[in-house]
């Protein structure tokens, strides 16, 4: 197997129909609202590569040896909570490249990026209280729990079980995370836009 060349790259029409099919597994959205039909996927991808055209930054394709394995990367939330405002970090994979690693080598990437590239004092990230596996990703990559700053989404009703979302911070003066050590991640190559 050859090694993993992981870029963080501009969208291209060709992400589509991976995209598309990642939104519409039930396992990937288990933590959102609903799942996203494809004209949806397509209404956000446009989205996300326009942000990227106009900023040179924004949520990029996580593209490893060719092929469309998710996003991450840097955005700025469109909704109103008291932590605000902020640049975020976020991510989804496909099912298929979960437990290799390749979420936490490419969120090291953009948070890098934010930090050194973008010079940004702190970087949040947040998720529904239920989603542990984004929150172990949180954790390995440095960022603290702010419990004071817990929220109820403003976009999802008051019965949704993912209203309670549980609020990380990670500031620029913040120490790496000690595990894993940059030099075992693969390396990852950004082309800004």
């Amino acid at each position: 197997m050859p090694p993993e060349r992981i870029t963080l790259r501009q969208w291209r029409d060709d992400d589509l129909d991976p995209y598309a099919a990642m939104n519409a597994d039930p396992a990937v959205m288990e933590h959102f609202p609903r799942l996203l039909d494809r004209a949806e996927s397509a209404e956000s991808l446009a989205r996300q590569r326009a942000l990227i055209t106009e900023r040179g930054w924004g949520l990029w394709v996580i593209d490893v040896n060719g092929a469309f394995v998710g996003f991450t990367g840097l955005a700025v939330p469109r909704f109103a909570a008291p932590f605000m405002p902020c640049v975020e970090i976020g991510w989804r994979l496909r099912r298929e490249y979960w437990g290799r690693g390749l979420a936490l080598a490419a969120a090291a990437a953009a948070l890098a990026y934010g930090f050194e590239r973008l010079h940004l004092p702190e970087i949040v990230s947040f998720t529904a209280a239920s989603n542990q596996r984004s929150r172990r990703l949180m954790d390995r990559l440095g960022f603290a729990r702010d419990e004071a700053g817990d929220f109820l989404h403003p976009n999802l009703p008051p019965e949704s079980p993912l209203r309670h979302h549980v609020l990380y911070r990670k500031s620029h003066a913040a120490p790496p995370p000690a595990w894993p050590p940059a030099r075992s991640r693969p390396p990852v190559q950004i082309i800004p836009s």
